[in-house]
């Protein structure tokens, strides 16, 4: 029976209901998604990293941030492949040195980058420096038109094409037979050096060095092309247990992405499981849909019980989650003995599937 507000003079045909009536439950016996165990803990002054990121709030983000790192721990403990995909913005500001640390103590199998990070990347390992002002240079025609900058990859991309070989691949072979000023600070070197692939996926138009007098459509398009058969191959390796993060490319490197997984599944290799995850500052519809979820959605054949794939979504600045993601794991390559024993007394990351929402 509905129960009715006391009569009132209101001119609607209807009367507010009264809640007399509702039946409400006992607050301890109803299931919640959020209890005082996974509250963040108050940082000590002096401690370690490592305390200090496990004293993050174990709820949504910091979880998540936490289930990343352990998927890239546990895919280098097993020989799984990482790759890392790198927007322009995430060399600009300045975290090459972080990932060339992590690719020296073997964080990363391959790294894929859109055009703007190589030119970036270029930019700091011969000059130190790197972005110029747009909105200052282009009202004079000026802006793009450095010409180092513009002759050197777009002899990159003729040395590509002449030697069979990716653009990624060329320009760390150059960056290495030149003297430049900062390799130490170079991706395309460090890794060149490693032998870590390197895949630059461009976009014809989109880069200041495609307005270079020397730029050729042909030697671009063909070690672009080259380096997207290469990332298919990178990301065909990713089965089972492989783990790919894309930094920072919005567009480009999500649909490149997208387009290796259907390449990899179409050859016979199911990609599953594999963890994927994507940091920006702002979650864009193509990230979310061709990194996070498409690629980790599971198979209709899958059985259950089966070990499910991962997609992450972080939202924060590069210049702040990258150094926390690579220390957290810089801190797992060589744990303590406290923190052994205390690992190994806790239940697996995998066994820990109940994420709060």
């Amino acid at each position: 029976m509905t129960h009715l507000a006391d009569k009132s003079s209101t001119v609607y045909g209807i009367e507010p209901l009264n809640f007399r009536g509702l039946s409400t439950y006992s607050l301890a016996s109803r299931p919640s998604k959020v209890s005082v165990g996974q509250f963040a803990k108050p940082h000590r002054q002096g401690a370690s990293f490592a305390e200090f990121f496990d004293s993050l709030p174990r709820i949504l983000a910091a979880e998540d941030l936490r289930a990343v790192a352990h998927a890239i721990v546990d895919a280098r403990s097993e020989s799984r492949t990482v790759l890392w995909g790198m927007g322009g913005h995430v060399i600009k500001v300045g975290l090459g040195p972080l990932l060339v640390d992590l690719l020296r103590r073997g964080f990363v199998s391959g790294i894929a980058m859109n055009g703007a990070a190589m030119i970036h990347d270029f930019e700091i390992a011969v000059a130190g420096n790197t972005s110029e002002d747009v909105d200052a240079a282009l009202g004079e025609g000026k802006f793009g038109m450095a010409e180092e900058t513009g002759r050197a990859i777009n002899e990159m991309a003729a040395l590509a094409h002449r030697s069979r070989i990716g653009l990624g691949e060329a320009a760390g072979k150059f960056l290495s037979g030149m003297h430049v000023g900062y390799p130490g600070q170079s991706v395309l070197t460090a890794a060149y050096a490693a032998k870590i692939p390197v895949t630059v996926h461009i976009s014809i138009g989109a880069d200041i060095t495609h307005i270079h007098r020397t730029a050729s459509g042909e030697n671009l398009g063909a070690a672009s092309y080259r380096d997207f058969q290469l990332f298919c191959a990178l990301v065909r390796k990713m089965h089972p247990g492989g783990v790919y993060l894309n930094w920072g490319s919005a567009v480009v490197l999500p649909e490149v992405f997208l387009k290796a997984v259907t390449v990899a599944r179409n050859l016979g290799t199911p990609l599953h499981p594999v963890t994927t995850a994507n940091f920006d500052f702002l979650q864009h519809y193509r990230p979310l849909q061709n990194v996070v979820r498409r690629p980790t959605a599971a198979p209709a054949d899958r059985a259950d019980g089966a070990q499910k794939s991962r997609g992450y979504s972080i939202t924060g600045h590069h210049e702040v989650l990258m150094p926390l993601l690579a220390a957290a794991l810089i801190e797992s390559d060589e744990p303590s003995a406290s923190a052994e024993s205390a690992r190994a007394s806790k239940p697996s990351h995998r066994q820990r599937r109940k994420r709060s929402r």
